[in-house]
């Protein structure tokens, strides 16, 4: 397992779903939590991925294809905390936090265990701080589910993603080659 390190300070609190807000392009935003992603939110959170520009994807997620895709939810869905975001009927938007840990029993003490978080945006709605959102809501649930250690990694020239990151309360934690890592303490 790697050590990381995550800033002294707890950051929060944040918004908890389900809620309503309007993006910065007025259109009516619904945030709902997803656990087990199962049944129509699956459903409706492939069809947004397979609409997803692909040049758009990071470390190799998403996968492309229908069936590649429902595969990597369904993996990831039975441990992660999950929030999609609706516009309508379609989800447009997806963040989700994966358990980084081998020990399933762990998951049981969600405090113990380090969270890696990733976010998916569709490129129609970037911009409009449906991201902004989609996040504050993630870490709100996550922190009312007792999860406190949140770690992410984004490419280094993804400014406006790192500006997100940092606005919310993550802090640097390290460095790779093309990638910046990134923690939280939740309250």
């Amino acid at each position: 397992m790697v050590e990381r390190v995550y800033p002294d300070d707890r950051s929060g609190p944040f918004p908890c779903p389900p809620t309503t807000a309007e993006d910065q392009s007025g259109r009516q935003i619904e945030i709902r939590p997803a656990d087990g992603i199962e049944g129509n939110i699956l459903d409706d959170t492939v069809e947004m991925y397979t609409e997803f520009d692909p040049t758009d994807r990071a470390q190799g997620i998403p996968p492309t294809g229908e069936e590649r895709i429902r595969n990597w939810l369904e993996t990831i869905a039975e441990n992660s905390v999950n929030v999609v975001t609706y516009h309508g009927e379609n989800v447009v938007g997806h963040a989700v936090l994966v358990p980084d840990t081998d020990d399933p029993s762990a998951i049981d003490e969600p405090g113990d265990v380090e969270w890696e978080l990733a976010i998916f945006v569709l490129q129609d709605y970037q911009r409009a701080g449906i991201g902004t959102m989609l996040l504050n809501h993630l870490l709100g649930y996550a922190s009312d589910r007792g999860i406190e250690h949140v770690w992410l990694t984004v490419e280094r020239w993804n400014t406006p993603a790192i500006a997100l990151y940092e606005r919310v309360g993550f802090e640097p934690t390290g460095t790779e080659n093309f990638e910046q890592e990134m923690g939280i303490r939740l309250e």
